[in-house]
């Protein structure tokens, strides 16, 4: 049950800022369909996607369980030491500068350059550019998503704001300065939490 609660909350909060590469792939085939070639229908790059994102609720399912039987995390399922999430958000920090997430964020940014690179015909194909848009996403994501271990994993609120926040460095101008401006400010608050 733990899974499946990861699961539809990472669908909820990640298949929006997922929205202009869905979008530019239902065009494509939108457009395969009515020149009567073989077409595939958006679902299944979506359900591609999910997969990936799937992988990471499996680990995210994982390491609440750790949490748990190390009594290091409260009943409202988030850290119950200031030390451990000051350090989550020292790490989700850090990475937010590194150039793996950059090079994560660019491909998440860049619908047509993803299509033009990654393009795999059939059902098959689909759902394989689904899970490695979904992986680049990870990349790009996924220590933003560890602090929810830390505002709470259940803290509804917390999560939009996580959500939020990967949209707009995902849709905006400025989406990598943003993600640099993200990073600064989590490694701040993370020394902060470490020094209470």
């Amino acid at each position: 049950m733990m899974f499946l609660m990861w699961w539809v909350m990472m669908a909820a909060m990640m298949l929006p800022s997922a929205l202009p590469m869905t979008l530019t792939f239902a065009t494509v085939n939108r457009r395969r369909r009515e020149l009567g070639t073989p077409y595939v229908p958006t679902a299944v790059f979506v359900a591609g996607y999910l997969l990936a994102w799937g992988a990471f609720s499996l680990a995210a399912t994982a390491a609440q369980w750790a949490l748990e039987q190390s009594a290091l995390l409260s009943p409202t399922m988030r850290l119950s030491s200031p030390l451990a999430g000051g350090l989550v958000f020292v790490a989700a920090g850090l990475y937010q500068l590194t150039p793996l997430k950059h090079a994560c964020l660019r491909r998440c940014r860049s619908p047509l350059a993803f299509v033009l690179e990654h393009w795999h015909e059939g059902t098959a194909g689909a759902l394989r550019m689904g899970a490695v848009h979904g992986a680049y996403c990870l990349g790009c994501c996924a220590l933003l998503m560890a602090l929810l271990f830390v505002g709470g994993v259940m803290n509804l609120l917390w999560a939009a704001a996580i959500a939020a926040w990967v949209l707009l460095e995902k849709v905006l101008p400025r989406g990598e300065a943003l993600a640099r401006l993200a990073g600064v400010v989590a490694i701040a608050c993370g020394l902060w939490m470490i020094a209470l």
